[in-house]
């Protein structure tokens, strides 16, 4: 009983397929976020057109920057709500100080605290990648094992941690560890 009814909400989330079964990688994946000792990783919910930052791009300056568009809001909404759904709440949300990943941490979570180390460094790669992987890797080695956390970030950061890429308003959801932790897969929460 107690599996149909999860089942069922799983359905509801689109994390179940059309013939009733469920997707077993989404379904362990959430598992692992509840079991604890876990980071969500999340690249930021969709955005305006463009790639990278316009001319002029100020930190703080909303008006700068890509911004979510309204797909976008209501991507990073529906994570927030997939997520309640099943129980599940980050004991901490991190993200960068861009405002596309702190829009879509208050719409997804409803707060949020700006960490450097989840800035993007797109426009300045040798400067920043290094030193900013190198704390991402030391924070999932300290990673309490109750509860899980929320990284919202960007593409390069996510592709510099895994190796993997992910689409806008997608996660990897790592498992910590003294390894520097252990990237389990990739969840779409959005559907």
């Amino acid at each position: 009983m107690r599996r149909r009814l999860a089942l069922h909400g799983l359905v509801g989330l689109g994390l179940v397929s059309r013939l009733g079964q469920a997707h077993g990688e989404a379904a362990r994946l959430l598992e692992a976020l509840r079991e604890g000792g876990a980071v969500l990783m999340l690249r930021h919910a969709r955005t305006e057109p463009g790639v990278g930052d316009p001319p002029g791009f100020r930190m703080g300056q909303c008006a700068t920057q890509r911004n979510l568009s309204e797909i976008g809001r209501a991507q990073a909404r529906r994570i927030g709500q997939t997520l309640a759904a099943q129980g599940l709440e980050p004991r901490a949300v991190r993200c960068s100080g861009w405002c596309r990943c702190i829009d879509t941490a208050e719409l997804a979570f409803g707060r949020h605290e700006v960490w450097p180390a989840l800035h993007s460094f797109f426009a300045k790669r040798a400067a920043l990648r290094d030193p900013q992987t190198a704390a991402l890797r030391h924070a999932l080695a300290q990673l309490p094992a109750r509860g899980f956390e929320a990284w919202v970030t960007h593409q390069v950061n996510i592709t510099a941690l895994t190796g993997a890429w992910v689409d806008m308003g997608e996660a990897v959801v790592l498992r910590g560890g003294p390894d520097g932790g252990t990237m389990l897969g990739r969840l779409s929460l959005a559907a």
